[in-house]
């Protein structure tokens, strides 16, 4: 029992994984090419956590409107 609660608890999305994410991505919007490794990594266990946590439909919708912010925000920087 112990080790089935200790595997729960490893896939749940911490808001540590949406921080380094966020803070990656952040860097490399900067120009700061040498995060694109970190971004890659973190990005990718964010995507597997949420993948195990939502359907298909949930995971498509989320990332979609993560993308229209981005696209947002790089508009109003551009301006």
């Amino acid at each position: 029992m112990a080790a089935n609660d200790l595997e729960i608890q490893l896939d749940k999305i911490l808001p540590e994984d949406l921080a380094r994410t966020f803070e990656s991505a952040y860097h490399v919007f900067q120009g700061k090419t040498e995060h694109i490794d970190d971004l890659l990594k973190h990005g990718g266990v964010l995507l597997r956590k949420v993948a195990q946590k939502f359907t298909p439909t949930q995971t498509i919708i989320g990332i979609a409107a993560i993308a229209v912010v981005a696209v947002l925000i790089i508009n109003k920087a551009n301006d």
